[in-house]
């Protein structure tokens, strides 16, 4: 099987991309990758088809618990959205190439905007348990970054990023319309697969950040350097190592991961038809 981390990982995306566009008849307008806790999204959006990812160039089925290995195809008004039943992790060994492959392969599809959703641990006490929150920037302590290494073939030249609007600001107001309520906060990200210590987390909190976890942050990188928009969401599955004076653990993070589906399926679904509905006017 071929993996993300050969040589040329841009060809293999564009590779990828033929693939997936043979497969569901044509090019996407948005991917969305389904996190923990937010599988239910795929029950909520009717899926026209669906393919194994391990059928498809450089893709590789997750390891983690609670992500799937499924790349379905749904059309949310006159948008065709990829949707991705779970993400590849860094922490999982196969190089950073392999966590961006989706989004790269995604932007080869024509996708101009990407929809990430993880479970995060909180930091904010008075948002509590099962909040769900828009991230507005990041903090990457993973120690790596997509973009390291030999610059992108033409017309994607250029490793200088800019990520001052990393997290559009035009998706967060649309998600805000679709659910006032909505928490909005700094997420850091961290390499895992092990939790953060509680001095980390005291240090995650001089530093600004309101969320942490294990995923998103390479992801919003390559696509803003594939000039896609993003949207992030962030489901608290727990409060953050020290602050509740519990333990932590997966099983809690896949409970209240399952004990929010309905909901959170429902959140993105409308999301999406909104952000459908936005391009339209366009």
């Amino acid at each position: 099987m071929e993996t993300a981390y050969a040589s040329d990982a841009y060809d293999l995306a564009k590779r990828a991309a033929k693939a997936v566009i043979h497969k569901f008849g044509g090019a996407h307008d948005v991917l969305a990758v389904l996190g923990s806790g937010w599988a239910h999204a795929a029950s909520v959006l009717d899926a026209t088809n669906e393919i194994s990812v391990t059928e498809i160039p450089g893709f590789i089925k997750p390891s983690a618990i609670g992500h799937g290995g499924t790349l379905k195809s749904v059309t949310v008004g006159k948008s065709r959205v990829l949707l991705l039943t779970g993400r590849t992790h860094l922490y999982e060994g196969h190089g950073v190439n392999s966590v961006v492959h989706a989004v790269r392969t995604a932007a080869f599809s024509g996708c101009k905007t990407l929809v990430l959703t993880n479970a995060a641990g909180c930091l904010r006490e008075d948002w509590g348990v099962g909040a769900t929150a828009l991230i507005s920037d990041h903090i990457n302590l993973t120690g790596f970054s997509p973009l390291t290494g030999a610059d992108a073939p033409a017309p994607l030249h250029g490793r200088f990023v800019d990520l001052t609007d990393a997290y559009s600001a035009r998706l967060r107001a649309i998600a805000k319309r679709v659910d006032p309520t909505l928490h909005e906060g700094v997420y850091m990200g961290f390499h895992g697969p092990h939790f953060e210590t509680p001095a980390e987390i005291r240090a995650a909190r001089v530093w600004g950040a309101d969320l942490v976890g294990m995923s998103t942050v390479m992801e919003t990188i390559a696509a803003r350097h594939m000039n896609m928009e993003v949207l992030a969401l962030s489901l608290a599955t727990n409060l953050a190592a020290g602050i509740s004076g519990e333990k932590l653990s997966g099983d809690e993070v896949l409970a209240i991961g399952k004990a929010s589906a309905s909901r959170v399926g429902g959140l993105l679904a409308e999301i999406l038809k909104q952000i459908d509905l936005e391009t339209e006017k366009k």
